[in-house]
């Protein structure tokens, strides 16, 4: 190979190696924002029972949240819920809790339950997006989240109880 068959065959692998970052990135420039559509995902039953007369208020389908991404994710994200589904937090200690509605689109009622899965308080119409402390007036193991506006529907109040299974 002589001299300028060389020159010529370096300036074309220059070119093709220019052209492949080049190619490169421009493809990083136009890749999409994936978005996903999180839904809801029967896992269990759950009733709510009036505690004086032990009368059925409502029957929901249930979520389950029990470990640490499900907990601090919950309801985040969701466009919509239907009246009859809830989400269920399952927590492994009982203790005072506290929400707020980071990232949360619809509004909830927030229903804080016992051990002895009786009612403690319910924080309602929480505000979608509002990162406000949403406290228990005391110490609870389960969380339930609700369609804002659904404890008044059932007529929902501290002391009733709840029963669940899991699927």
């Amino acid at each position: 190979m002589n001299r300028q068959q060389l020159k010529g065959v370096v300036f074309l692998c220059f070119g093709i190696i220019t052209l492949q970052f080049t190619a490169c990135k421009d493809e990083q420039k136009t890749s999409e924002v994936k978005q996903f559509k999180v839904t809801f995902k029967k896992e269990g039953e759950l009733q709510l029972r009036k505690a004086i007369t032990d009368s059925l208020l409502t029957a929901l389908d249930i979520e389950i949240a029990d470990n640490a991404y499900e907990t601090q994710t919950g309801l985040m994200y969701r466009k919509s819920m239907k009246d009859n589904c809830a989400m269920l937090f399952i927590f492994p200690n009982v203790e005072p809790r506290s929400f707020y509605m980071k990232n949360t689109e619809i509004p909830l009622d927030i229903i804080y339950i016992s051990e002895e899965k009786s009612i403690v308080n319910i924080q309602k119409n929480a505000i979608p997006m509002d990162e406000t402390s949403l406290p228990s007036e005391a110490p609870a193991k389960y969380v339930l989240e609700v369609n804002a506006g659904l404890s008044d529907t059932w007529n929902l109040e501290k002391g009733d109880k709840i029963e669940f299974t899991k699927n």
